[in-house]
């Protein structure tokens, strides 16, 4: 007898969403010149307008994080820091269900993801940062590590509020003030939490927000009044970023993309090791640089394996992202499901097998069912190039030696993970992946105390964790 899910769906009631934003500037809301619109992308329909800041709207944030880190925030004593920190914290946790609608409405993600993910992650790193703000000198940085200054922070569509969350935390602690510039397509969290900055009585230019696309960011990386940046997003623009810095005296972190290897040994659990599966491709759409999204599986369970995959594939459930039943959401952009799609097509074009389980999508918005592709070799797109969106490859191995060498076979080194019942195995594995952070017998695990980050075309510098705060401290 089978059970059909009735909707559950969250209200958007709690949102009191305007019908257009400002910039967040020295404290305040100001009017800019360009206006742009933010839409639901599962519905496509028009959020807000939201100001896309001009070069000299980035100026004049500079200016303000100048002067207040000058005079107010860098010379305040650290457990003085702590008290806004903490305030902050709480505040997020009191609106957090207003926050996590406003995401999903933003963003796409479903809802039970930014309500039970997110959200709790976002106060996490505000409560962990603020137990740091003053007990820099026993960090490991030296006995009196000092702030950088003015942080620029560019960060991405994919978990907005928790971008933030992961760059101003460890910045406001270290001592350091912030301009931040959100994503053009999802700036909406950003400015709520501009407001919760207003309610913790943050004093005026500590943090300022300036919405816009690429060319705000590249204003903001480039002005001259900036000692340190801070970017989360795609390869290419990292690279950008890191050639426009080069030379000068600013301290750069980068987290960029990624195509993590989840390796499946024939002892794993295969329940268990499926579940682990699923989490890693599919939370968030797949909109996660550190996605599982290619899988390489012992060959004697392959196919056992992939049975029980699609098996647990076809009791997914996609669509609204507020209805607290939905497994997948809408994928974040149109330009987004674009590139999923020329991906995709390539990866049939050259050969793979392309399955999905039976779905039905909403004739409106931005969707793109769950995919994987078997047959896949290491020279398919699919398996070489980050497609960011829902959609596994799966390769497969006989030895150990041979898992490692294909897990390494990519220019990214963010993030891996290792299923098996052998704790030797485990150690064995994860010592010989080039990957920043290796999951064992579980993926997607985030904690506010654990460095992240990567390698090679991944990135460098870590955040998260007392590692976090390096980044923000001359050291």
């Amino acid at each position: 007898m089978m059970f059909e899910y009735a909707p559950a769906p969250e209200s958007r009631a709690i949102v009191d969403i305007r019908s257009s934003y400002g910039l967040f500037i020295d404290g305040k809301f100001v009017d800019g010149e360009n206006l742009d619109k933010t839409v639901n992308p599962a519905t496509e329909e028009v959020l807000a307008e939201v100001t896309w800041a001009g070069t000299q709207d980035v100026d004049r944030a500079v200016r303000a994080a100048r002067k207040a880190y000058d005079k107010v925030w860098g010379p305040m004593p650290g457990r003085d820091r702590a008290k806004y920190l903490y305030r902050i914290a709480r505040l997020v946790q009191e609106r957090s269900r207003e926050l996590a609608v406003l995401e999903s409405l933003d963003n796409g993600k479903p809802i039970r993801e930014s309500r039970d993910v997110d959200l709790p992650l976002v106060a996490a790193h505000f409560f962990y940062y603020a137990g740091w703000a003053d007990k820099l000198p026993y960090a490991g940085f030296g006995a009196d590590p000092q702030p950088l200054g003015v942080a620029a922070q560019v960060i991405p569509w994919n978990f907005p509020l928790l971008m933030l969350a992961w760059k101003v935390a460890p910045a406001l602690a270290a001592g350091n003030t912030v301009v931040l510039k959100p994503a053009e397509t999802t700036p909406l969290t950003a400015l709520l939490f501009a407001e919760i900055c207003q309610q913790a009585d943050l004093p005026a230019g500590v943090v300022n927000i300036v919405t816009g696309a690429g060319d705000t960011g590249r204003a903001l990386v480039e002005h001259p009044g900036v000692d340190k940046v801070a970017f989360t997003g795609s390869t290419g623009v990292g690279k950008a970023i890191a050639r426009s810095v080069a030379g000068t005296r600013k301290k750069v972190t980068l987290e960029l993309g990624g195509k993590a290897a989840n390796i499946v040994y024939d002892d794993a659990p295969i329940d268990q090791a499926v579940e682990g599966i699923v989490n890693g491709i599919f939370f968030n759409q797949g909109h996660v640089c550190c996605a599982g999204s290619r899988l390489l599986v012992q060959e004697n369970v392959a196919e056992q394996v992939l049975d029980a995959l699609k098996r647990r594939m076809a009791l997914l459930r996609v669509g609204d992202p507020l209805d607290k039943n939905t497994d997948v959401g809408a994928i974040n952009s149109a330009a987004q499901l674009a590139r999923i799609r020329e991906l995709s097509d390539a990866g049939a074009a050259e050969g793979a097998q392309r399955w999905s389980p039976p779905c039905e999508l909403p004739e409106r918005g931005f969707w793109f069912a769950p995919t994987i592709f078997t047959g896949v070799t290491q020279a398919h797109r699919v398996a070489r190039e980050e497609i960011f969106g829902p959609v596994l490859s799966v390769l497969t191995f006989r030895t150990p030696a041979e898992a490692v060498e294909k897990a390494n076979n990519t220019p990214y080194g963010l993030s891996a993970g290792i299923w098996t019942d052998k704790g030797s195995r485990i150690l064995w594995t994860a010592d010989r992946l080039r990957a920043g952070v290796v999951w064992a017998n579980t993926f997607n695990k985030f904690d506010p105390t654990s460095p992240f980050g990567g390698y090679k075309e991944s990135g460098y510098g870590r955040e998260g964790g007392r590692h976090g705060l390096e980044g923000y401290l001359n050291v």
